[in-house]
């Protein structure tokens, strides 16, 4: 048995059976009896004091600081955004369709109006995310890539494209913005956010405008023709040709995709047409003519040219070369429909 740590316990219990053996020895029989049955009964409850070890008390809040500082911090977990890949652009071919028998015609409603640079020379043209972009290209002044508030007019950002190039049609593809030229035979392929250029792409036409409908870009170039290109090389896919009632509609400008449609300018007029992009069929004409009303012309102005759409509010705006005003219209059905 081990006393240690327990020595005034078992000095203690040394004098109690001391004692109790003395008052034993003067009771009956059967007192003595119960009485041993107390005193055992005692030395078993005193024993485990008597053998106890001393303990350390432990400072639970010091222990749970210290395990705190040996565990690790969660690290956090950083969720890479990932893009939503586009349906891919396939080859194809369109067999060859009659023209339409009839085309309905529209006019227009202005329902607002806002400054416009007039010294821009508008070639292509697009609405994304509350902001303007508008690609400008005239012989004898520098062409541009330029992002336009919408209210004021004011030019928030811009970048030459150089003196050898004649900026031509413009298109957003995910985060890069793409800008034809007409005549150099080459795409140039920025990015969105600080205009930096990253790619071009060379083509065998000329670049007059270009959009695209989620698939494939879209391009015009001049003729009765549009191109469907793979938006990741710029390589054809496929071509459609443009007809209305008369047959091919030619020199098809800025394009703009709108509802599941292809709308067009009509380079040298005020008509905008509206293309069904299965077949190249013309399924609406829509007749912009004064517009710009000529007594508000105080400087040049040149032929209607630029549509942009503002799909999440479905806002129509309109402008041309060297306008001083972009206006937002609605589409007016004609009697004759």
């Amino acid at each position: 048995m081990n006393w240690s740590g327990g020595k005034d316990s078992a000095l203690a219990l040394h004098a109690v059976l001391q004692a109790a053996s003395y008052d034993l020895m003067k009771l009956s029989y059967s007192h003595r009896l119960f009485w041993l049955v107390v005193l055992l009964t005692a030395v078993f409850l005193l024993i485990p004091a008597c053998t106890q070890e001393p303990q350390t008390a432990t400072a639970p809040t010091q222990v749970a600081a210290a395990e705190t500082a040996l565990s690790p911090a969660p690290t956090a977990t950083t969720v890479q955004p990932t893009n939503t890949p586009a349906p891919t652009c396939d080859p194809f071919t369109t067999p060859v369709v009659a023209p339409p028998s009839s085309v309905p015609t529209y006019g227009y409603k202005i329902v607002n109006s806002y400054p416009h640079d007039p010294n821009a020379f508008t070639q292509g043209l697009l609405f994304v995310d509350g902001i303007l972009y508008e690609s400008t290209g005239a012989v004898g002044t520098p062409s541009s890539l330029r992002q336009v508030d919408l209210t004021s007019g004011q030019v928030l950002q811009m970048i030459l494209t150089g003196d050898d190039y004649f900026g031509e049609g413009l298109v957003l593809w995910q985060d890069k913005l793409i800008q034809l030229t007409w005549q150099e035979h080459v795409a140039f392929v920025y990015d969105r956010a600080s205009f930096e250029r990253l790619d071009t792409w060379p083509y065998e036409t000329e670049g007059w405008g270009i959009t695209h409908n989620g698939r494939c870009l879209i391009m015009s170039d001049g003729s009765d023709i549009l191109y469907f290109r793979d938006p990741e090389t710029f390589a054809e896919v496929g071509r459609i040709t443009v007809q209305d009632q008369n047959g091919p509609v030619r020199m098809l400008n800025e394009l703009e995709f709108i509802d599941g449609e292809v709308w067009a300018n009509v380079w040298q007029s005020n008509r905008i047409v509206r293309i069904d992009p299965t077949n190249g069929q013309v399924v609406g004409s829509i007749d912009l003519t004064g517009l710009l009303d000529p007594a508000t012309i105080t400087q040049r102005v040149d032929v209607l040219n630029g549509i942009a759409y503002d799909e999440e509010n479905g806002r129509l705006f309109i402008t041309g070369k060297f306008w001083p005003t972009l206006f937002k219209i609605e589409l007016v059905p004609q009697e004759n429909n």
